[in-house]
């Protein structure tokens, strides 16, 4: 027997054949982005089955004694390989024609082909075996050792299971309700089309649209889709008319050929085959083989979308030839399929010095205190983001797309980059939006990922707090002049769109009079006019008084008029703002705002201090207003107005949040329940069930249960009361995750604990105030810089695509996923986040 015979048989109980379930990592090293492509190829514990690049491997097999890794090595072929006859270089990118991916006719996504070598490697000599060794090897070690190799290639990679390989939006099936769909004889009879008019002549029946028209094929009654997953599309009236009345399918008018149309099952919540469209479709008077195309098909239209992002040329300073950057601090991200917001965010958060300090410059410390799985460690995974970003290691140049020479005529700024699979799955894990692969909200992601970092730093350094500001609401009742005071802790300044503050109003008018004409002649529609909006209309919006109308008064026991004024209670050392461009129209449907608005580079917030209570000044009694519910022993559910609860359902909004909406506004109509649900969507709890004071959100539980210490600690440690943490822990059924996200929701509801009892000192200056107890916030001076944004392109937060913008060095770089270049045009006035750091004088 040989030496490696000896070792392997020595080592053979170490040696795992991969079982289903098993998290087979063979794609991606667990501390770096080194990969089988990579220089050294990835080794593969043959016990863990977690991968290492040649970097970490040694420190994997010192920490665990683990000797038996299957090294993957993988190299591209050649494009002759690929293709013997295609000549040089590679053959144009056709458009495609199925909205697929993965499959012919669909999006292409890198395929590329390579050569796989594969081996086991046993430490610490590295002595290599091949399977050719194996051959002359002890039965039993051949046998254990060539099925765990075949076990590890047969596998799929944990990254692979995570995304969508091959995908095809097409594959439709058979509704379950054609065969027997009821068809009601009513005597309608739909007209195919207006012989005078070049386009179809449907509109809706309820608001006179005429895109995007749908015909249900029960009753024939002919109304506007739903909005479409980019913003635009119609007003949901056909949807409203299938929660009414139950009939599940309808046809969508103007896609109807010879060969199918399109066909939507509302139960089914998909587009579904019809095999009797011929049949259900004369019923009302249609023959289908007459029938000519006029509108683009569903898939037409998500594909023309999924194709629009190379279109934003402002935002992507795609009408001038940019400089490529390379080295630290510069590296690409790949963008996994939608997730150039999350490219976005952590390319800002990584320029910031406390996220370099807490995961960066004590990597190794984090590396050696990783558990035995560092894929599902949250400060490993951060740590390895944030190094590659930093580090320069991935900052190159993407190969040679081939051998054509125009293919490389200009630089086209293309790196190898990194790919962050294991991150986002990790930060995305159990949320029901970022587990997935669609596009998602940059400042949703932002604060979901700064709520995982308040979790994760239950002691030492937080580098959240960099954001952590207080805020302070001062409630004047009209009728007593008494005042009431709150501060809650905020991470975000969100920015009001005011457009009747627009500068260009007369142009805005005119355009929209070319645009009615256009409508009503059937010309093409003028270009886009976009509002010109002062930053400081913005920033007086922001701080002028609201007017409550509906404010309950501990001073006069009644509801009366009360103003509503927000300062700062104190400036962190990086203010975030965000621009609201998404809001609602007066019919509810959602829009985004197009403005230009004159972002500045330097910020003075100081006048903006909160002062406190002022002297001479009387405060509220501390009285709460009469409950809804009926008080008792037991804790009854109160009595909600079902028929506002329905009016926001139906407008797409949770049923929880509706609830909640019509409970906290005291059952006093849909404008207030509507404007509540407004001001509240961006809370983490937005969907959560109602918790009602006292009681549990769940059976089995009571409001006098034990609460576990571990939370309790967890949730004192980042600077809150024991009293805070408690009332946190009951309201949310002791689910830590969501006592923490409630707590920095809710602290103005925790007013009798909370940080306002401590105030400001009267007349006091800014140097000898002390900070309020509560959370721990940083405070100086009011006076920032710009030093990165953050744009998105798109109708709305659910599509498009998103790009940042960092000043590096006195430079403007921008970060358009794997690109990154010298930016000669920042489109400032057109972000969506901004990112501002304190000058310190």
């Amino acid at each position: 027997m040989t030496e490696v015979s000896e070792i392997l048989m020595s080592v053979l109980s170490t040696i795992r054949v991969p079982r289903p379930g098993d998290r087979v990592h063979k794609d991606e090293c667990a501390f770096s982005f080194a990969s089988p492509e990579s220089e050294g190829g990835l080794y593969v514990c043959m016990n863990s089955f977690l991968g290492y690049g040649s970097k970490y491997v040694d420190r994997h097999h010192a920490k665990t004694g683990q000797r038996a890794y299957l090294h993957i090595t993988r190299t591209r072929k050649t494009p002759k390989e690929d293709d013997p006859n295609s000549g040089s270089g590679d053959p144009p990118k056709k458009k495609p024609t199925r909205l697929a991916i993965g499959i012919e006719g669909g999006f292409d996504v890198d395929q590329e082909q390579y050569e796989e070598e594969i081996k086991v490697v046993l430490f610490p000599d590295r002595q290599e075996v091949t399977s050719e060794d194996l051959a002359s090897m002890p039965d039993v070690v051949r046998e254990r050792v060539s099925l765990s190799m075949a076990g590890l290639q047969a596998a799929d990679s944990v990254s692979h299971t995570l995304q969508v390989q091959q995908w095809d939006g097409e594959v439709r099936q058979e509704s379950k309700y054609a065969a027997d769909l009821k068809q009601l004889d009513n005597g309608v009879k739909i007209p195919p089309r207006y012989s005078h008019l070049s386009f179809s002549g449907w509109r809706c029946e309820v608001c006179d649209l005429q895109e995007n028209i749908w015909m249900n094929l029960t009753d024939g009654k002919v109304l506007c889709g739903r909005r479409y997953f980019d913003g635009s599309g119609g007003n949901n009236h056909a949807l409203l008319h299938y929660q009414q009345t139950g009939y599940p399918l309808a046809v969508k008018l103007g896609t109807i050929t010879p060969d199918g149309a399109d066909v939507y099952s509302y139960d089914e919540d998909d587009m579904v085959l019809d095999s009797k469209l011929p049949e259900h479709l004369s019923h009302f008077g249609i023959d289908m083989m007459t029938m000519e195309k006029t509108e683009r098909t569903m898939t037409e239209l998500e594909i023309a979308v999924n194709q629009r992002v190379g279109e934003w040329e402002v935002i992507q300073e795609s009408g001038t030839t940019l400089r490529p950057l390379w080295g630290p601090g510069l590296t690409g991200m790949k963008n996994l399929g939608n997730s150039c917001y999350l490219n976005s965010v952590m390319q800002v958060l990584f320029t910031i010095p406390d996220f370099q300090t807490k995961y960066v410059s004590n990597i190794d410390k984090v590396f050696s205190e990783a558990p035995s799985d560092p894929t599902q460690d949250f400060k490993t995974q951060v740590a390895k983001l944030g190094y590659g970003l930093l580090s320069g290691e991935y900052s190159k140049p993407a190969p040679d797309p081939g051998d054509d020479p125009s293919a490389s005529t200009e630089p086209r700024g293309d790196q190898v980059g990194i790919a962050p699979r294991m991150f986002k799955a990790l930060v995305g894990r159990g949320h029901p939006e970022f587990s997935t692969n669609r596009q998602q909200d940059a400042q949703e992601f932002l604060l979901h990922f700064i709520n995982m970092v308040e979790r994760n730093c239950r002691s030492g350094m937080n580098p959240s707090e960099a954001f952590r500001f207080l805020v302070e609401e001062k409630i004047v009742c009209q009728q007593s002049q008494k005042a009431k005071y709150t501060q809650r802790v905020d991470y975000i300044v969100q920015l009001p769109v005011p457009m009747d503050q627009a500068t260009n109003m007369e142009e805005l008018q005119e355009a929209e009079r070319h645009r009615d004409e256009a409508e009503s002649s059937g010309a093409p529609p003028p270009a886009v006019t976009r509002a010109q909006i002062p930053f400081a209309a913005c920033l007086a919006a922001l701080s002028e008084p609201e007017t409550l109308t509906d404010f309950w008064s501990s001073a006069v026991q009644a509801k009366t008029t009360a103003t509503k004024t927000t300062r700062f209670a104190s400036f962190p050392d990086h203010l975030v703002i965000q621009i609201k461009k998404f809001t609602f129209g007066l019919d509810w449907v959602p829009k985004k705002l197009d403005v230009s608005i004159d972002v500045p580079d330097t910020l003075d917030l100081s006048a903006l201090r909160a002062m406190g209570q002022q002297p001479g000044e009387e405060l509220l009694p501390e009285v709460a207003p009469p409950p809804l519910m009926t008080p008792d022993v037991e804790v009854k559910a109160p009595v909600l107005d079902d028929s506002t609860v329905s009016q926001l359902c139906e407008m797409g909004f949770p049923l929880e949040a509706c609830r909640k909406a019509v409970y906290y506004t005291g059952n006093t109509g849909i404008d207030a329940a509507m404007n509540w649900v407004m001001g509240h969507m961006d809370d983490p709890d937005f969907s959560a069930p109602l918790v009602l004071p006292g009681s549990s959100s769940a059976p089995g539980t009571t409001p006098t249960e034990s609460l576990p210490e571990e939370h309790l600690a967890t949730i004192v440690s980042m600077g809150f009361s024991r009293d805070q943490a408690t009332r946190a822990l009951r309201a949310t059924n002791n689910v830590l995750e969501r006592a923490v996200d409630w707590i920095f929701s809710h602290l103005d509801d925790l007013e009798s604990m909370d940080v306002s009892e401590g105030g400001r000192s009267e007349g006091g200056s800014e140097a000898s105030r002390e900070p309020p107890p509560g959370p721990r916030v940083r405070d100086g001076p009011g006076k920032y810089e710009l030093f990165a944004f953050i744009s998105h392109m798109g109708t709305s937060t659910m599509c498009g695509h998103y790009v940042c913008h960092i000043k590096k060095d006195q430079q403007w770089v921008i970060f358009n996923d794997q690109k990154v270049c010298a930016s000669e045009k920042p489109p400032k006035d057109l972000g969506y986040l901004y990112f501002y750091r304190r000058v310190v004088e």
